[in-house]
C-alpha cells in the first residue's frame, strides 16, 4: 500500500475493523509516520457483464456507482444511501455464483433499488435504461408508480398550499 503522503510502500496496520464485506484498516507509514485509512474488499471471482450486443466486459463497481450517482444527482438522499445500494447490488451479483451476468439483469437490480430509494432517481435512470420511445411511455411509467402509491416522498417537506403561496406573494408586494 503506497503512502499518500510520501509514496513509499512501507506501512503498518494500526487498527483493523470489519464493516460487512469491507475491511477498514488504519495504517501508519513506516517512512514518514503519516496515518491513512484503506478500505479493502475481498474479490471472490471475476465477473463478466454480457452487454446487449453480445460483448463481454469485466464488471466494474465504479461504472455501476457512476450510473446510480448520475440518477441521484441533486436528490436529498441520506448519507451513504448510494454506497449501500451499490454494495447490495454487487453482493447480489456475486451471490448468484455465476461468472457472467447480463447487463439487463444489473439494470433491473438498479431499477428495483432506485424505486425503493428515490422516485425521481428511479425515473431518471429508467428514462435512460429503458429508452422510452416518447413522452407517453414516460407518463405510463410515472402513472404506474402513482398507482402503487410510490410517489409520496418520505424525506421531503410538503409543498405549501396555493393559499399560503398567494398570501406570501401578497405580503411581498406591499
Amino acid at each position: 500500500m503506497n503512502c499518500p503522503n510520501c509514496g513509499r510502500q512501507d506501512s503498518g496496520v494500526v487498527d483493523s475493523r470489519s464493516l460487512g464485506d469491507v475491511v477498514r484498516r488504519r495504517r501508519k507509514c513506516l517512512a514518514c509516520g503519516a496515518r491513512f485509512t484503506t478500505h479493502e474488499r475481498v474479490h471472490v471471482h471475476d465477473l463478466f457483464v454480457i452487454k446487449k450486443d453480445g460483448r463481454r466486459e469485466d464488471f466494474s463497481r465504479e461504472k455501476l456507482s457512476l450510473g446510480i450517482r448520475r440518477a441521484c444527482e441533486k436528490r436529498p438522499l441520506p448519507t451513504g444511501a448510494i454506497d449501500k445500494l451499490v454494495e447490495s447490488i454487487e453482493a447480489e451479483l456475486y451471490k448468484m455464483g455465476r461468472g457472467e451476468v447480463s447487463s439487463a439483469h444489473i439494470g433491473d437490480l438498479v431499477m428495483e433499488g432506485l424505486r425503493k430509494l428515490d422516485h425521481i432517481a428511479y425515473i431518471r435512470f429508467a428514462s435512460v435504461y429503458r429508452t422510452f420511445a416518447d413522452i407517453g411511455d414516460l407518463k405510463q411509467e410515472v402513472d404506474s408508480l402513482a398507482e402503487r402509491g410510490e410517489l409520496t416522498p418520505t424525506n421531503q417537506l410538503p409543498l405549501p398550499s396555493c393559499e399560503t403561496v398567494s398570501a406570501l406573494a401578497g405580503r411581498k408586494r406591499r
